[in-house]
């Protein structure tokens, strides 16, 4: 859930420091009242592993690669042409 919010990890420090702020909320039941809040829902519809999610970007950062090589194996007069299309 908290992926799906784009909270950083590394700000969990500040947020999830509930013996020293007893008014805080622990970390779980913020980014669940958060997740409902905003999504209007108490879970995700759809939850993905870390391994999924990596899985996902290898292959998005893969794709990119090869859209990039094949842009760079183009003669010069081939990408003014691609631009104005």
């Amino acid at each position: 859930m908290a992926r799906e919010l784009g909270l950083n990890p590394r700000k969990f420090g500040s947020l999830a420091n509930e013996q020293q702020e007893p008014w805080k909320r622990p970390l779980a039941e913020f980014i669940a009242h958060c997740y409902g809040k905003r999504f209007g829902r108490a879970t995700p519809e759809h939850v993905h592993t870390l391994e999924e999610v990596v899985k996902r970007a290898e292959g998005q950062r893969s794709e990119r690669q090869k859209r990039k090589a094949t842009k760079e194996a183009l003669p010069a007069g081939d990408m003014a042409d691609c631009r104005t299309k």
